[in-house]
């Protein structure tokens, strides 16, 4: 039995996942012909009241998309220090959008509406405007940290004063909701863009969808194109976001119990010099200063146990639908070992 903690992407579609996929209604998309697509894409706009979105082959490029909606050339983008689109998104802000960022540092990826209105860059001509802020909610290099909706609202307010977009990369938004009994429709009055995962914690094998407004989204058809993500009979992968937001919503809780149990273990242990709060499902700890990472990654994998490496002796593991019970009680008795 290997259990694996390093992403929450590493799921497998269930069988009734499958079976969705398998009996999917299809059709050519790229003529905007599927119909279990559209069924998606009215699902969800529907959710977070927009007037429209459009599925995409990964979080990644509808976050890239998203900014290029948002920014011009030369332009600049406030996001945190711990953001994804710029740590793990191979510098996409300057290559696609020819954009710069300035990074704002929060606390564990997130920031105040304060911190928002100090970054924005003054009018005169040699500096570069400020025209989007992004946020990322859950936390992903924060450790599943989950933001305030208040300071959302603060910051959306800032972002009107000053003629700025808002996005937000959720790409593990359902389990900030879940985690603070939030809903779609308050993302969707506060965000002008917002990107969704289906591929992490609904346990789909593929997908994201970006949802905005109709004047906002105008050019995202033809982007998607520019950057090659025009796909044909995409209606198998639909189905399994359609399936995903009919199942696998709720049981997120069930994830973030684990995770929860998983840090109470860690704390009894002396090489753990730290454990980040845990709010969903991500869990990053520290290593005290003697104790080498790779070593400690190596012994959990001789014992059948795949978790990451962060560098500086942060490590991370992340609970899934794939983590089973017997799984957990595994985990905890290795650890208890230690």
């Amino acid at each position: 039995m290997i259990i694996d903690l390093r992403s929450d992407t590493v799921t497998k579609p269930t069988k009734g996942m499958l079976d969705a996929m398998m009996t999917a209604e299809v059709g050519d998309d790229v003529f905007q012909e599927d119909p279990t697509v559209t069924a998606l894409e009215e699902r969800l706009t529907t959710m977070f009241g927009k007037d429209k979105a459009l599925f995409f082959p990964s979080g990644s490029m509808a976050n890239q998309i998203a900014i290029k909606l948002h920014t011009n050339p030369g332009e600049q983008v406030i996001c945190d220090k711990y953001a994804h689109i710029y740590n793990y998104e191979v510098g996409g802000v300057a290559f696609h959008s020819g954009a710069s960022c300035k990074l704002i540092d929060g606390n564990r990826g997130m920031f105040t509406a304060a911190q928002v209105k100090e970054a924005i860059n003054p009018p005169e001509y040699y500096y570069s405007q400020s025209s989007l802020v992004e946020v990322e909610n859950t936390t992903n290099k924060g450790g599943g940290a989950c933001w305030d909706f208040e300071e959302f609202e603060k910051i959306k307010n800032v972002c009107k004063t000053h003629d700025l977009g808002f996005h937000i990369d959720g790409a593990r938004i359902w389990n900030a909701m879940i985690a603070k009994n939030e809903t779609a429709l308050q993302y969707g009055n506060t965000f002008d863009t917002i990107s969704v995962c289906l591929s992490k914690g609904l346990g789909c094998p593929v997908g994201s969808v970006l949802i905005g407004d109709e004047q906002i989204m105008k050019q995202s058809l033809s982007l998607r194109k520019l950057f090659g993500g025009n796909m044909r009979q995409v209606g198998y992968l639909a189905a399994a976001g359609l399936y995903a937001l009919d199942h696998n919503i709720e049981r997120l809780a069930e994830d973030h119990r684990k995770a929860k149990d998983i840090g109470n273990a860690l704390e009894d242990m002396s090489i753990i010099k730290k454990v980040e709060p845990i709010e969903t499902n991500i869990v990053i700890f520290e290593l005290e200063s003697h104790v080498d990472d790779s070593e400690f990654i190596n012994q959990l994998a001789e014992q059948d146990i795949k978790i990451i490496g962060m560098g500086s002796n942060k490590l991370r593991m992340v609970t899934h639908m794939d983590y089973t019970n017997v799984m957990h009680e595994r985990l905890l008795e290795v650890l208890n070992a230690f």
